[in-house]
């Protein structure tokens, strides 16, 4: 008996049939490439973007920085006479980190900051202020002995952030812990902007006899782009400038009051009304405040 069973007949390429399977097929591999690109794509934003968060070249926010800066507001005890009314810690932490949390750490303004500097207002006496550039650890040493004195870090502001580091994300209430942007990343960031709008208000409130003491051992004992050079001088009010050049005991001085850094200094000085002294010393026990 015959085969009477039929056999499938070949697709042609020219029946629709075969047309619309080629294409579907064309479009499901069209789908497919552009799938792995956009998932590609994404990849390579958050590596990208993960490695822009943690590429900063100065070292990340400090270890419970809250609870730092908690301790340290509690803590406070230098002359409560100077900080008019109770301070609130707790609203003064939560003004410190709002001034850089959810915000571009390249993108900080000293606006950020106002509502720290007025929860840590604080009035220095006249003729209390002691400036310093280029030797922190020297002239802190001189106001632990004399108690009446302030450094910037003397100060409720100063002392609450002396040492620390911190910085946030644009888009996350959290704290990169990873790295932070240094003045070579970008000088608006949140630690330099801190210190310039921390030093500007610190050197406004100086008044009468302002002191300075700066680094004799350097060549030039007054670099007009360190903080004292860039923001306090500029911005004092007051009657006087008083400095004490610290040198070496032993070694040579590598700048003097008649140098040529004091020189430019005392100018600036007597530009702004202010009497300019300036005295080499080599020891701490020679300044007499």
């Amino acid at each position: 008996m015959a085969d009477t069973s039929f056999s499938p007949v070949p697709q042609r390429e020219e029946d629709p049939g075969y047309r619309v399977s080629r294409r579907n097929k064309i479009w499901f591999v069209l789908g497919v490439v552009l799938l792995v690109l956009v998932v590609g794509g994404v990849v390579v934003w958050v590596v990208l973007r993960h490695m822009k968060r943690n590429s900063w070249h100065g070292r990340g926010t400090t270890a419970n920085f809250s609870l730092v800066l908690q301790s340290r507001c509690s803590s406070y005890r230098r002359d409560p006479q100077t900080v008019p009314g109770p301070v609130d810690c707790t609203k003064i932490v939560e003004a410190f980190e709002n001034a850089f949390i959810f915000k571009d750490p390249c993108k900080i303004t000293e606006e950020d900051y106002e509502p720290l500097l007025k929860l840590t207002k604080q009035s220095i006496p006249c003729g209390k202020v002691l400036l310093w550039s280029k030797t922190k650890a020297m002239a802190h040493r001189f106001t632990q002995q004399r108690q009446d004195l302030f450094t910037l870090e003397d100060a409720l502001l100063g002392y609450l952030a002396d040492g620390l580091s911190w910085c946030g994300f644009p888009d996350s209430n959290a704290m990169n812990y990873q790295s932070c942007p240094t003045r070579g990343d970008c000088k608006e960031n949140p630690v330099s902007v801190f210190w310039d709008v921390a030093s500007k208000t610190f050197a406004q409130g100086a008044c009468g006899v302002v002191n300075v003491l700066l680094n004799g051992t350097r060549s030039n004992a007054f670099d007009e782009n360190s903080t004292f050079g860039r923001v306090e001088l500029h911005t004092l009010k007051a009657s006087a400038l008083h400095v004490w050049l610290l040198h070496d005991q032993e070694g040579e001085p590598s700048d003097t009051c008649s140098g040529s850094s004091i020189a430019h200094l005392e100018s600036i000085a007597s530009g702004k009304s202010m009497t300019f002294n300036c005295q080499d010393i080599k020891s701490l026990d020679e300044m007499r405040v």
